[in-house]
């Protein structure tokens, strides 16, 4: 693969606009890998049979519910083919929402409360729908539209409907169960235990000392319920730190250790897997 093929294989699930606005529709057999995006994505589910799964989590979707994807989150639809599935999904720069945040007020809190929580859904109630669908609406309109002020006015819709989403998170009962989300509480833990622990040893046997269960237990129940063999799920997550680090500048030796990689060859051979691209080439490319 030469080097412009390389290029344009790191930029997909990459971002360079502002946003991006997609109304999708359609009612076709569409089978879906686990994926994450180096952006944040919004779901709004409007009809269908789908089930999405975000980092462990299933949320059975309910006409209008909101879904937030957060940057680097291991997300994947089950969609049936036996009802057209239509959402309208929203790709976000953080660096334009950070643009435009002020002193009380930061634009991507939900997303940030939504990892904390381990909750990525909002179900709407009959109040707050019909703002929302104006909004929604204008904005669908303004993204098509080229006529004098297009590009200020697609935006300010933009930034409303993002107001309207952190206000409808925060004014969530977090602590509600849903009976449309489920999920293995250990499972849960251990991934939050993964996550905060990249750069130190996650073998099996100390992931299974940790959480006092059998490795070959654990290793069933973690495939069963992430869709990932623990090794896949902690060199993925490991090389998604890596491309950060990256982008900040730090030396790709020192990007080894700091994510948790046994060795070079390791690292160079599991980033080069998942982003067809040398972790100094991948520095180069975002300078």
């Amino acid at each position: 693969m030469d080097q412009s093929s390389h290029s344009e294989n790191l930029k997909r699930g990459y971002l360079n606009e502002d946003f991006l606005f997609f109304n999708l529709k359609d009612q076709k057999k569409t089978e879906f890998e686990f994926h994450y995006h180096d952006f944040n994505k919004i779901i709004i589910f409007i009809s269908g049979d789908v089930t999405y799964i975000i980092e462990g989590k299933s949320y059975k979707l309910k006409p209008w519910d909101i879904l937030l994807v957060g940057k680097n989150d291991l997300h994947l639809p089950i969609i049936s083919p036996n009802k057209s599935y239509e959402r309208m999904i929203l790709w976000l720069n953080p660096i334009f929402l950070e643009n435009h945040n002020r002193n009380d007020c930061n634009l991507l809190q939900c997303f940030q409360l939504a990892s904390e929580k381990k909750l990525n859904l909002i179900r709407t109630g009959k109040a707050d729908l019909n703002l929302l669908k104006q909004n929604l609406l204008e904005l669908d309109m303004a993204v098509h539209d080229s006529s004098f002020g297009s590009e200020i006015l697609k935006n300010s819709l933009f930034l409303q409907l993002i107001v309207k989403i952190n206000r409808l998170f925060l004014g969530m009962d977090l602590n509600k169960n849903i009976d449309d989300i489920k999920y293995d509480a250990r499972i849960e833990e251990i991934l939050s235990f993964i996550n905060a622990n990249l750069e130190e040893d996650l073998s099996i046997e100390t992931l299974a000392d940790q959480f006092y269960l059998n490795k070959y237990y654990l290793m069933h129940l973690f495939k069963k319920e992430t869709g990932f063999t623990i090794y896949r799920y902690i060199q993925k997550k490991r090389a998604m730190k890596a491309t950060d680090l990256l982008k900040e500048g730090v030396q790709a030796g020192e990007v080894c250790s700091l994510c948790g990689f046994r060795d070079y060859s390791t690292f160079v051979r599991t980033f080069k897997k998942e982003f067809n691209l040398s972790p100094k080439q991948y520095a180069k490319l975002n300078k």
